[in-house]
């Protein structure tokens, strides 16, 4: 066995076993050997069924004798039915919402439950149960005294990780030992002792096949060490680099910056005012800003990019914005045009997206004062943008494509940042030319410290943590399923007053209900049919996802902007930018299935004036712990509280920064320690204080290579 051979290559497969593997994207050996357990069974806390007593948590071993589908008699809700037995008794499970366990399930099959003992009207029974199918061998408890239990995918078991994983383990040519080049520890001793972390090869036998549950925490104290350790270093070795290089020297009185904000037609926050300032003050310097402004939904960031834009277009060089989504750029491409407008200044504004080009201000608008901005083709667009005749242009990424040419390009503000790949960012913040420019990276989500420390570890912070004068407090309530004629009531009366409301749905599509692990959920299509039709036939309805074509979707929100549709059913593509401050209800359907910062960007859609905001999170769920994280966002005081507690309060694999911002599962848990982090911060920062082109350590300068190859922080 080599460990950079493919699984296929060792093991046989079927078909299935495959997909599976791909799907989970374990190619190689190694792949499988970094493949981390999620959590852990213990056969000492098993119980026979006999002594089984309600309130139990506990995991019950026996095989099935029954499996079926059935449907509540009330709701007609649909849910997965067995019953197995250990030879001293039988007890039933149910998986309510999920069909498609019991055509997994069969009879004969043994099983592992674990959970919460409750009873029925039929006797004890185990509600929404793990599950794992077992051997003969394991349901007798033989063997290891701790089972590892894998994230699993239809075809791949945790059972058959076991077995491929402890195979690689026990090959002579792989046998884990110090003389074996592939285990070499990247991770300084010196580093290792001081935290009293396992080194490498006993952490791996640790976390795969632990004696003790100490072992496995252990192990996964270790492994998540070393990947914020990592991120934290490759991030400020990227800083390193980017500061050795010359930037733009922004020159701007402090009376010319003063004499711009006083012309504002509204107060600045404290918190914008000292936020301009210091971005201000990084760009009086030859060396490159690099920043992060972070601020909720509604909390003034457009108008410190416009500041840092006056800023650079005032010493005769450019600014390029790059969002998201085509609806984000066209959103900002009019912020910027209104804001420049009522500072009467009559800087020109281009927009470039794959599906349109613009540019402001028009011949019309400049003779008659207006905001219209016009289409123009892109070869005349670029040929100003490289003249530098544009020296503000908004868009998506289609501000990185080869042919955008700046002439002095000065400072580069990217929105939303996580939602672009690692390459993306770094074409547009490097440049083109011998100076790079100064990179003001915005988000308004909300993000916990330990991870704005680690994954921007290369960034200055910069927080807005007030809202505009006469902003109101958002009231947000929890509305059960017979609750719900009531809330729709309530929205009835804003819209009667003239007022607009949003009405979010987890799917675009109805479900296929036949189908395998089918998201059960209200969709955009079918409920506005159902609102039209049932609840609010007096209203115009339409209609957002993100399948829409471009120009369908700018219709769409120009309606609603013009309020010629009082009700906007859509996806989560509102989640970011849609400004209609006449909207000032929201309801989220099925509101267990978003995360927490996720409700709160949504929620943020109708905080965008000084009308009284509500938001309506409708769910499904009645679980204690949905009903704790749905609390949690009507009582916190703003999303970084929110953040806070959804990175406490959430298992890993829950949360929605994983995949989001590139950290895995383990990482993440890492992530709830701010002494871990800000150690593995402390040691990064030193070993580049000593050694700051790692010479001295080519296990480390590997590892980075190797990750920078792998990760896209998205």
């Amino acid at each position: 066995m080599r460990l950079d051979s493919f699984v296929e290559e060792n093991f046989r497969l079927t078909e299935r076993q495959k997909k599976a593997l791909e799907k989970l994207g374990l190619k190689t050996l190694r792949d499988l050997l970094f493949y981390f357990p999620s959590r852990y069974e213990s056969f000492s806390e098993r119980k026979n069924i006999i002594d089984l007593q309600e309130g139990d948590k506990t995991t019950v071993y026996g095989k099935i004798t029954k499996s079926e589908t059935q449907k509540s008699w009330q709701k007609r809700m649909p849910y997965s039915k067995i019953i197995i037995s250990d030879m001293t008794g039988e007890i039933e499970a149910v998986w309510f919402r999920q069909p498609y366990i019991s055509k997994m399930l069969k009879v004969g099959d043994k099983i592992a439950l674990t959970g919460k003992i409750g009873r029925n009207k039929s006797g004890l029974c185990v509600t929404n149960p793990n599950y794992e199918k077992i051997s003969a061998y394991e349901a007798l408890g033989k063997g290891s005294a701790i089972l590892a239990v894998y994230p699993e995918t239809t075809g791949i078991t945790s059972r058959w990780l076991r077995y491929a994983i402890q195979k690689i383990l026990k090959d002579s040519a792989l046998k884990i030992s110090n003389g074996n080049p592939w285990i070499k520890d990247p991770i300084p001793q010196e580093i290792l002792n001081q935290y009293h972390l396992p080194q490498l090869k006993s952490a791996i036998i640790f976390i795969h096949a632990p004696k003790k549950i100490s072992d496995a925490e252990a192990a996964r104290k270790r492994f998540a060490f070393e990947e914020v350790f990592f991120i934290q270093l490759s991030r400020l070795k990227q800083r390193s680099e980017r500061d050795k290089k010359d930037s733009f020297i922004i020159k701007i009185t402090d009376e010319e910056l003063e004499d711009f904000l006083s012309v504002f037609p509204f107060e600045l926050t404290p918190s914008q005012k000292k936020s301009t300032l210091r971005i201000i003050e990084d760009m009086r310097t030859s060396k490159a800003m690099s920043r992060l402004l972070e601020g909720d939904v509604g909390s003034g960031k457009t108008a410190v990019a416009v500041s840092a834009a006056f800023a650079i277009t005032n010493n005769g060089f450019q600014a390029a914005y790059m969002a998201p989504t085509e609806i984000l750029a066209q959103q900002h491409f009019q912020s910027f045009i209104n804001y420049f407008s009522q500072l009467r200044l009559t800087t020109k504004i281009g927009l470039i997206t794959s599906s349109e080009c613009k540019k402001y201000p028009s011949k019309v608008s400049a003779s008659r004062r207006t905001n219209e901005a016009t289409h123009i083709s892109k070869t005349q667009l670029l040929k100003w943008v490289a003249s530098g005749e544009i020296p503000i242009l908004i868009g998506t990424h289609s501000l990185i494509q080869n042919k955008v040419k700046f002439q002095n390009l000065a400072l580069v503000i990217i929105d939303e940042q996580h939602r672009f790949g690692t390459r993306q960012r770094a074409i547009l913040a490097s440049g083109k030319s011998e100076r790079i420019p100064h990179l003001l990276s915005m988000t308004a989500t909300p993000i916990p410290r330990t991870l704005a420390l680690t994954i921007y570890g290369d960034l200055d912070l910069s927080l807005l943590e007030e809202m505009p004068a006469g902003r109101q407090k958002i009231i947000t309530e929890i509305v059960e399923p017979q609750q719900r004629a009531n809330a729709y009531e309530q929205i009835r009366e804003e819209l009667r007053a003239g007022r607009q409301t949003y009405i979010i749905c987890p799917r675009i599509n109805e479900p296929d209900k036949t189908k395998l692990n089918a998201l059960i959920a209200k969709a955009v299509k079918e409920e506005a049919k159902r609102l039209e039709k049932e609840v609010f036939p007096e209203f115009e309805i339409g209609i957002l996802h993100g399948k829409m074509l471009p120009k369908e979707k700018e219709e769409i929100l120009d309606d609603f902007r013009n309020n010629k549709i009082q009700i906007l059913v859509a996806t989560s593509v509102v989640e970011v930018g849609i400004d209609i401050p006449n909207a000032t209800t929201i309801i989220i359907e099925g509101a267990e299935r978003f995360g927490l910062a996720q409700l709160h960007q949504l929620r943020g859609r109708v905080m965008r004036s000084n009308f009284q905001p509500r938001c309506f999170v409708f769910t499904e769920s009645s679980s204690a712990k949905t009903k704790q994280r749905l609390n949690a966002l009507v009582k916190a005081k703003n999303g970084f509280e929110l953040a806070e507690h959804d990175l406490q309060f959430r298992g890993a694999g829950e949360l929605g920064g994983g995949k989001q911002w590139g950290v895995s599962d383990i990482g993440m848990e890492a992530l709830k320690n701010i002494k871990m982090v800000e150690a593995a911060r402390a040691e990064s920062q030193n070993l580049l204080k000593q050694d700051p082109e790692l010479k001295n350590y080519p296990l480390i300068t590997e590892r980075l290579k190797s990750q920078d190859r792998q990760i896209h922080f998205e």
